[in-house]
């Protein structure tokens, strides 16, 4: 039984993964805000206990250290998931591999696990990230841009007049608050479909979308596209089991 933690911006999504050669499969999956990390033993308590735990960290130091702490009271070894050079059928691409983030590589990973041919791999939480994988494994590159939500955030904290806005979207809005919604979105949607078009000619190439947001893009985006959940939880089930 392998535990995967992947500990984001603002939540630590986790999952207990059935890593048997027969039929691997999720038991469970679940999401705990980054204060209430202390929960996690309480939440998998009723659960079969692990034997390994994997996890990547792109949050800050202390909660680094606090999920060293937890693994502690769940008794169980922890391994640090990294971006490497190669790794399950995988190549990065990065100028420096080691600089590339762990969540991105878990994605990468994740994705390359559920599709063989050319991908973009997009994760929209607190931040989105927009990664081109071609059809032999190799990550030829990505974007990071903020998040729908940041970019309201930013707009209401640097401008004079602009509210933190709580609009809908639509294709020509009416009101500050559906135009400060609609515009974050169109653009995240834009940069997804420019960097989709790099690979758009490749047989079966297509659109792989996780996130907390990717609910709301989705329907923008006129590309292949499949939905997948926790896309580095994925990833991590498939680098901690290839370590097994």
């Amino acid at each position: 039984m392998l535990l995967c933690l992947d500990c984001g911006n603002s939540r630590l999504k986790w999952g207990m993964f059935a890593d048997t050669a027969q039929q691997p499969h999720w038991l469970i999956q679940g999401a705990l805000p980054l204060a209430d990390i202390d929960q996690l033993p309480h939440a998998i308590a009723t659960l079969p206990h692990p034997e390994r735990m994997i996890a990547c960290n792109v949050a800050s130091n202390e909660v680094h250290m606090l999920l060293e702490k937890n693994a502690g009271i769940i008794d169980v070894p922890l391994v640090w998931s990294k971006s490497c050079a190669a790794q399950c059928g995988v190549t990065n691409g990065y100028d420096q591999p080691g600089q590339l983030g762990a969540d991105r590589w878990a994605a990468l990973i994740g994705a390359r696990q559920m599709h063989s041919g050319a991908c973009l791999v997009v994760n929209a939480g607190t931040a989105t990230t927009v990664d081109v994988l071609d059809a032999s494994g190799f990550f030829r590159g990505g974007i990071i841009l903020p998040g729908i939500d940041l970019m309201r955030i930013s707009l209401a904290q640097h401008t004079a007049r602009l509210p933190l806005a709580d609009g809908e979207f639509h294709a020509l809005p009416r009101n500050t608050q559906d135009a400060i919604d609609s515009g974050c979105r169109l653009a995240t949607a834009g940069a997804i479909e420019r960097m989709f078009a790099q690979i758009a000619g490749e047989t079966d190439a297509v659109c792989l979308l996780s996130g907390g947001a990717a609910e709301c893009i989705a329907t923008l985006l006129d590309i292949p596209l499949r939905r997948i959940d926790n896309l580095v939880l994925e990833g991590l089930a498939r680098i901690g089991s290839s370590t097994n």
